[in-house]
């Protein structure tokens, strides 16, 4: 009798199995998702410490434990944002080679951006989170000038001597939260920055509303702007603010990129004027001094290489807004453009050019000495 081999449709090659070594078509689904990341390195995790803005979720978390561990009279057991870099850099992020970090399996390049987060995740975009000054200085001078605070971090067995002292009374004085926390928990707070046992927690700034801040300027009788075209300086945007407050500026407007913004060592470094000066936040700068210049403003740009001398300028004791460039390359082209004049600083010396918060502080000295002569 016939076997199945002489039946019709018969199979006349051999079944083909799965390549060796390819495991088959559902081989993707048998891939790891890669090393699991730390609580802190997690955008959704409270604990999360990274380097990119919080996302909404993660900041609820926070606030929620610690509300409950200020009731309880505990620290709060969550993350310190922008204390741990958790981007991917060109070469890989920090502290990761080149070779590695820069691809995937055989050094491809991976093409990656963004924050580092666990495989399969996605981070959203975060809120501003509060900010931690450390040291017993900074902390000090901080609360001397009544920069906002929310709580204030020790640590346990802290060597109290006058500075540290002075810094509980001043904080408990201000009704300032005072939490005693390990100092484990403080190096892990500030991301292992030298902290000297104290840590001063500051809330994000709120910036004024650029249209409020140009119309309550045009309601003065001598109004005047200050505007910074890319200092990324803290320091340096604290003292600008400082001589703003000094020679009767009644704002500062900065762009909100490629620019410092108000943070603990900007309200240190201002004395405290920044509860007093205006600070404001401009999309684009450019288009911002063009709205100065149709409300009647003069817009002048510093500039080493200025077409008008300090001591020359007629328009101070008119509406002004000056413009400070930034600290390495000074005006950018569109906003140099859109000045109605640049000033120059006279210099007996070989000196190149000034600080920028020192050209500020010189170029607002002589404008309140105009107006003060006009009065």
């Amino acid at each position: 009798m016939a076997g199945n081999s002489q039946r019709r449709g018969r199979r006349l090659s051999p079944k083909a199995g799965a390549p060796k070594g390819s495991g088959g078509k559902n081989k993707d689904s048998l891939a790891g998702r890669g090393k699991t990341l730390p609580a802190d390195e997690r955008p959704w995790h409270k604990a999360y410490s990274g380097t990119e803005k919080l996302p909404q979720r993660t900041a609820w978390k926070q606030d929620k434990e610690r509300r409950a561990a200020a009731e309880e009279g505990r620290a709060p057991k969550i993350g310190q944002p922008g204390s741990k870099d958790t981007t991917w850099g060109k070469g890989g992020g920090r502290g990761v080679p080149a070779a590695r970090g820069a691809g995937g399996r055989g050094g491809k390049p991976t093409g990656r951006s963004g924050p580092r987060v666990a495989p399969g995740r996605k981070s959203n975009p975060a809120k501003d989170s509060p900010e931690l000054l450390v040291g017993r200085n900074p902390v000090l001078e901080s609360l001397r000038a009544q920069v906002p605070a929310t709580a204030l971090y020790t640590a346990q067995g802290i060597d109290a001597d006058d500075r540290i002292n002075e810094i509980v009374r001043t904080a408990a004085d201000r009704g300032i939260a005072i939490l005693e926390v390990s100092r484990a928990e403080l190096d892990r707070m500030t991301g292992g920055v030298l902290h000297q046992g104290v840590g001063l927690q500051v809330p994000p700034f709120a910036y004024e509303p650029f249209e409020d801040m140009m119309a309550a300027a045009l309601e003065q009788p001598a109004p005047l702007l200050v505007a910074l075209d890319g200092v990324t300086d803290p320091r340096n945007l604290g003292a600008v603010i400082r001589s703003a407050a000094a020679f009767g500026a009644q704002g500062v407007f900065v762009p909100e990129r490629r620019a410092a913004g108000i943070t603990a060592t900007a309200w240190r470094t201002s004395a405290g004027a920044a509860a007093r000066v205006p600070v404001g936040q401009v999309t684009n700068l450019t288009r911002a001094l063009k709205a100065c210049k149709d409300a009647g403003f003069m817009v002048v740009g510093l500039d080493a290489d200025g077409d008008t001398d300090l001591y020359d300028l007629e328009a101070a004791v008119g509406p002004l807004v000056v413009v400070v460039g930034s600290e390495g390359r000074g005006l950018s082209r569109l906003v140099g453009e859109t000045c109605d004049l640049t000033v120059g600083i006279p210099m007996v010396s070989e000196v190149e050019s000034l600080n920028a918060s020192v050209a500020a502080a010189v170029t607002l000295a002589e404008v309140a000495r105009r107006r003060a002569l006009e009065v």
